[in-house]
């Protein structure tokens, strides 16, 4: 039987780079796949399974609401919308129009960031003007108050593995600054795991992806404050149709949400416990050292760090490069890859990936050694 990658002409892919849009972000648990199929089959009345769905998933979650949308950058830009309209029919029909003065968005320095696209991009497709407070490595609550005007909207926090972690106020610090001067916290937590914890601290507003931790369909959730939620779900009737999800989707990621709080994402012991044969493999290649080290965000998640002895002669960049055009093709994270350090993600990769990786990076040490 011909292969999908065969069929359509595509190269095989090895993701250690981590829950990546660019490759497909995750795979998807059996729970959302089954629900996607169910979804596929049946009809419903699409405004009643945005509210009803939304409903239950927010009595799982403990929280006022939710409304499913697209993605979780589509979720920047219905939220800024719905913070701007505030329920108002005019602006979900004009979001652009200059009757509409007060669109000022306040984003740390540092948390406007390329996640794939800008944040500002997606900030500005919801109508929303971006206003920096502080600097690239140092934003404070009162940097962040200095920038509060009569036009001020809401408050955006990036909570990323892109955004700076240097000299940056917390969650909770940007909270205590939006509820002083009665303006709403958005949080972008597009990656993050925990679905309860930036509510807690005081967040109104926030947005996950439901294909990164949650394993989930094509897909994204605001979760929060009811008459926001609210808000986000008529933008629906707005720019929000432009970023429609499928019935399919929604009942996807539903019964991944369900699936996570029950299961939970791999632990770090696990992690840890999965890297230590392939780090030994790596280890017992000439000119390699390898380790394992935690993510730079705090997150709960560990990888392979490997850099080589001098005595292989090839930078990161040219080891990733030639990593990307192998067959398979494995890619890796590569955020330090100019510092001579490559980072394998394994939250995606099984153990025959694992000796393929060791493998593929035998043969490029050897062809590059002194």
């Amino acid at each position: 039987m011909t292969s999908i990658y065969e069929k359509y002409d595509l190269k095989q892919v090895i993701n250690a780079s981590g829950k990546m849009t660019a490759l497909g972000v995750s795979k998807y648990v059996d729970a959302a796949l089954d629900a996607q199929r169910l979804g596929g089959k049946s009809f419903f009345e699409m405004d009643q399974l945005y509210i009803q769905v939304g409903k239950y998933l927010a009595g799982l979650l403990g929280c006022e609401d939710t409304q499913i949308v697209s993605s979780a950058s589509a979720g920047i830009a219905q939220s800024v919308a719905a913070l701007i309209g505030k329920g108002s029919q005019f602006h979900v029909y004009n979001p652009y129009s200059p009757r509409i003065k007060a669109r000022e968005i306040i984003v740390p320095k540092g948390h406007n960031v390329d996640f794939g696209a800008p944040i500002q991009t997606m900030v500005e497709l919801g109508g929303g003007r971006v206003v920096e407070a502080g600097y690239a490595n140092k934003c404070t609550p009162a940097l962040v108050e200095d920038m509060i005007s009569e036009e001020t909207v809401a408050i955006l926090y990036v909570k990323s593995h892109h955004s700076v972690q240097k000299s940056m106020l917390s969650v909770s610090q940007a909270a205590e600054v939006a509820k002083k001067h009665g303006l709403p916290l958005i949080v972008d937590a597009a990656a993050e795991q925990d679905l309860t914890k930036y509510l807690e601290e005081g967040a109104d507003l926030v947005i996950y992806s439901g294909a990164k931790a949650l394993e989930g369909t094509s897909s994204g959730i605001v979760i929060g404050k009811k008459e926001y939620v609210e808000w986000v779900r008529l933008q629906g009737k707005g720019i929000g149709r432009a970023m429609k999800i499928g019935k399919e989707n929604i009942l996807g990621l539903a019964a991944a949400i369900e699936y996570y709080l029950e299961h939970g994402s791999e632990s770090g012991e696990s992690m840890k416990a999965r890297l230590a044969p392939f780090v030994q493999a790596l280890n017992e290649l000439p000119g390699v050292t390898a380790s394992v080290v935690q993510d730079l965000a705090g997150r709960e998640i560990y990888r392979a760090k490997v850099t080589f002895t001098p005595e292989v002669n090839l930078s990161g960049v040219a080891a990733r490069d030639l990593l990307i055009a192998g067959q398979p093709a494995i890619y890796l994270r590569d955020h330090q890859v100019n510092q001579g350090v490559l980072e394998f993600d394994i939250r995606s990769v099984d153990e025959h990936e694992m000796t393929q990786i060791v493998d593929a990076l035998r043969d490029i040490v050897t062809q590059h050694s002194n």
